[in-house]
């Protein structure tokens, strides 16, 4: 580094990187990471000795919906299913303002940024209940909070294409607006396959990547994992079409997931959410005992190089009447209903929330390395495994190299 190292606006030292045996000194200048070294010499502004403690670049949500978090006290549940949280959240929305989405997103969002999550993916429904009120607010949030997250708009039609008039009008409006993807929901669709087909035209026109809520039951005799296969192939969208929930794979044989279904999205670059705290919370109310887990094998889906990720989804909604942002939390509930064993799968949950959302989202600077943005957790624990293993407490996060949240540990305080 010769006299750059002098130049260091601040020093992390003896921290642990995933998939690095030894102890790293971090060195960041001008927002971003200029030194990785065992002992970097030199001197900086700030230095603080992580003492072993492992760091990450931030976690990566891949889906979640801001826009209708927050609204456990305007409903009253009677069945948990999804058909009445759709039909709960359609009513709800009539009556959104932009500032009511806006104060509810912001209570979420800061939730998330204090549990250590840096990029993001947000799932915005477009119709005409809600038109554009919902966009609006969330992109003025993306801009108002970007000094501690990188925030993903992707518009989506909730309750339909074919069968909702009006709705494909608004897509285009927020798409030529600056939506930076579309989304897809093509089980509530009169036409699933048709819906399809118009959510791919419009990606094509606007050239923007796709993220499908897909297969949201636990039937499976019918998939539109195929179609959407065929689409993306055609189309040249390998890489570029992710699809979530897809809770039918947990109703499929497993030899048929992990001989025909994983290999089939691997080839065409399809990638796979899980999203374990709604899954968990929608699927199976009809059974009174062995009732289904309904979250989809992604741990399988891995071991033949499918692209996939673990996520939050909803927030104290009637999708979901828990949460609390902790991706961490999400990566230790997936690694307890899939039953993992080893503390090598649970390193994979880690990846799950971190490395593989980032390749998800095509985040090409996302990572602990010289030249990429000072994007930086710290976490409570030594190892990835650990990390999920105890839901360890994010400490502290720098965003382009600037503290953007703190959380000291916990200390006892004995008596004597």
């Amino acid at each position: 580094m010769g006299d750059a190292v002098t130049a260091l606006d601040l020093i992390l030292r003896n921290g642990r990187i995933r998939g690095r045996d030894e102890l790293l000194d971090v060195g960041i200048a001008g927002g971003r990471i200029v030194a990785l070294e065992s002992r970097l010499a030199g001197d900086a502004q700030a230095q603080e000795d992580l003492g072993g403690r492992l760091l990450c670049a931030g976690f990566v949500e891949s889906h979640i919906h801001l826009d209708k978090s927050c609204m456990l006290e305007r409903y009253e549940p009677l069945t948990g299913t999804l058909k009445e949280a759709i039909s709960d959240v359609s009513e709800l929305k009539r009556a959104f303002t932009e500032e009511d989405i806006y104060a509810r997103a912001r209570r979420t969002l800061e939730k998330a940024i204090l549990q250590g999550t840096m990029r993001m993916r947000t799932h915005v429904e477009v119709d005409p209940r809600v038109g554009l009120r919902g966009f609006d607010a969330i992109r003025q949030l993306k801009r108002d909070y970007a000094w501690a997250i990188d925030l993903e708009i992707c518009v989506f039609p909730q309750e339909g294409l074919i069968n909702d008039p009006g709705t494909e009008e608004l897509l285009i409006a927020a798409c030529e607006a600056g939506a930076d993807l579309i989304g897809g929901c093509p089980y509530t669709d009169s036409d699933s396959r048709g819906h399809l087909d118009r959510v791919f035209a419009l990606a094509r026109r606007f050239d923007l990547d796709i993220d499908l809520h897909l297969d949201f039951d636990l039937d499976p005799s019918r998939t539109d994992l195929e179609a959407v296969w065929l689409r993306a192939s055609e189309h040249g969208y390998g890489g570029r079409v992710a699809v979530g929930h897809v809770t039918k794979l947990s109703a499929i044989d497993r030899a048929r997931v992990k001989e025909s279904i994983a290999p089939m999205l691997a080839r065409a670059g399809i990638a796979v959410t899980v999203l374990p705290a709604t899954d968990l919370f929608l699927m199976g109310h009809e059974h009174w005992h062995s009732v289904p887990r309904g979250v989809a094998p992604a741990h399988h889906l891995l071991e033949h190089g499918v692209t996939c990720s673990i996520a939050t989804n909803n927030v104290l909604n009637p999708f979901t009447p828990f949460g609390d942002c902790s991706l961490l939390r999400m990566a230790n509930l997936y690694a307890n209903v899939a039953q993992l064993l080893r503390r090598e799968e649970h390193a994979a949950c880690f990846d799950m929330v971190t490395s593989h959302p980032a390749r998800l989202m095509r985040l090409p600077d996302y990572g602990i390395a010289i030249g990429n943005p000072a994007d930086v957790v710290v976490l409570d624990c030594t190892d990835a495994a650990a990390a999920v293993e105890e839901i360890a407490t994010p400490l502290f996060g720098l965003k382009r190299g600037r503290r953007t949240f703190s959380r000291p540990a916990a200390r006892l305080h004995s008596p004597k």
